[in-house]
C-alpha cells in the first residue's frame, strides 16, 4: 500500500486556487497578502497537514541560513556552569531571536574553541566569536569562509566587528581600591594564562605571554598599582574549585597576603571558601575582589566587592552588529563599555 504523499507548497497552493509564491508569502512576506487571504491559505495548509517551507530547502536555496554562529571557548557545560557567559548569551539570544534568526551553539575543546571542522559545516551567515585565544584554528576556518564576525571581548582582529570592556581600567579601580583601605600585601588569582592546563604561580617573567587579551589586560590592570612583585596563580578556567585551590595556596605562602585580587567573581567565590578553609575570615584577615558581578556577588557570604560589567549589554549589543553584518552593514570601531567598582562586604582595611 503506497503511503500518502506529504502536501508541499504546490499541493497547497492548488488546493487554495493561488499561486505557489502567494503560499510562500503567506510563511514569508506576511505583509505582501490580506489578513482574510492568508488566513485561508494558513487554514487549508492547516487541515492538509502542510507545516510550511522546509527550512533546509530554502536555505540551499537562498544560501542563506537566518543563523547566527556563537563559538565559545569553553565545553557547553562549562560555559554554562559560568554566569557571566550565560548572561552574554542570553543578551545575544534575545536580540537575535526578535529579528527571526536562529542561534547555533559551537562550543569549544582542546585547541581553544570549537574545531575547525565544526566551523567549516556550520549553517551560519554570520560568526559571533566569545572570548577564544588569538590563535584559535577556528578564526581561520571562518576566513576561509568568509563569513563576517563579530568578536566579543577576543581576541582583537582587523576589520572585525568587537564589543570589549574596560578590563585595564576595571582592574586597576580593583587595585586601587585595596590599595585606598591600606593593603600592602596582595595575591593575584588569574585564568587561562596558557592554553594548555597550566597551573600554579607564574614566574614574573611569563606574565605577559598569555594568549588570551582579557586575561593579559586584567593582570595589567593589577600589577600597574600593586607593582610586578606580587604572587600570580593561574587558574585552568574560572571556576569556584579551581580559586579555592589557588587561594589556599597563597594564602599559605609567607607573609600572608592581606587582600585577594581574582579576575572574575567565580575564582572570587572560591577564594572565599579558600579563606574559611584556613580558618580565617573575610574581611577582617582577607580582603577579597572579583570581577564581572554576576547576581550570586551580592548574595556570597559576605557580599562580593567587585568590578560590574554590563554583561547583557555586551551580549545585545554583539547581536545588534551581527545583524547590522547580516544586512550587509560595515564592523566599524569596536564598541567599549563601562566598567565600575561596586563596593561590598568583602573588602575592609586590614588589622
Amino acid at each position: 500500500m503506497d503511503r500518502p504523499r506529504k502536501p508541499t507548497l504546490d499541493t497547497v497552493a492548488s488546493a487554495v486556487g493561488v499561486s505557489r509564491a502567494t503560499v510562500s508569502n503567506a510563511y514569508n512576506r506576511p505583509d505582501q497578502l490580506s489578513a482574510a487571504l492568508r488566513e485561508r491559505i494558513l487554514e487549508t495548509a492547516a487541515a492538509m497537514g502542510y507545516g510550511g517551507p522546509d527550512p533546509v530547502a530554502r536555505s540551499l536555496a537562498t544560501r542563506h541560513s537566518a543563523a547566527v554562529g556563537f563559538m565559545l571557548g569553553q565545553p557547553l557545560s562549562a560555559a554554562f556552569s559560568d554566569p557571566a557567559v550565560s548572561i552574554v548569551l542570553d543578551g545575544l539570544a534575545s536580540t537575535v531571536d526578535g529579528h527571526d534568526h536562529c542561534l547555533v551553539l559551537m562550543p569549544g575543546g582542546a585547541e581553544g574553541g570549537p574545531r575547525p571542522e565544526t566551523v567549516a559545516r556550520a549553517a551560519a551567515d554570520v560568526v559571533v566569536a566569545y572570548s577564544l585565544p588569538d590563535n584559535a584554528p577556528a578564526l581561520d576556518a571562518v576566513r576561509a569562509r568568509g563569513l563576517p564576525m563579530v568578536v566579543i571581548d577576543q581576541p582583537v582582529l582587523p576589520d572585525t566587528a568587537r564589543v570589549e570592556v574596560d578590563d585595564v581600567g576595571g582592574a586597576r579601580m580593583a587595585a586601587s581600591h585595596l590599595r585606598a583601605l591600606g593593603h600592602t600585601r596582595f595575591g593575584v588569582l588569574t585564568f587561562s594564562l596558557h592554553p594548555d592546563g597550566r597551573t600554579g604561580l607564574v614566574p614574573a617573567d611569563r606574565l605577559s605571554d598569555s594568549t588570551f587579551r582579557v586575561t593579559r589586560d586584567r593582570l595589567a590592570g593589577y600589577l600597574d598599582v600593586v607593582g610586578p612583585d606580587v604572587p600570580v596563580w593561574e587558574c585552568f578556567g574560572s571556576r569556584r574549585e579551581l580559586g579555592r585551590a589557588g587561594a589556599r595556596a597563597l594564602l599559605s605562602s609567607t607573609p600572608r597576603p592581606t587582600a585577594l585580587l581574582c579576575a572574575s567573581d567565580e575564582l572570587a567565590f572560591g577564594a572565599l571558601q579558600a579563606v574559611r578553609d584556613l580558618g580565617l575570615s573575610v574581611p577582617r584577615d582577607v580582603s577579597v575582589v572579583g570581577f564581572d558581578d554576576v547576581p550570586a556577588a551580592e548574595h556570597a557570604d559576605p557580599p562580593l566587592t567587585t568590578v560590574r560589567q554590563p554583561l547583557t549589554e555586551k551580549g545585545r549589543r554583539a547581536g545588534e552588529l551581527a545583524l547590522r553584518l547580516l544586512d550587509g552593514g560595515r564592523p566599524g570601531e569596536p564598541t567599549r563599555l563601562a566598567v565600575s567598582l561596586v563596593e561590598r562586604d568583602s573588602t575592609a582595611r586590614p588589622m
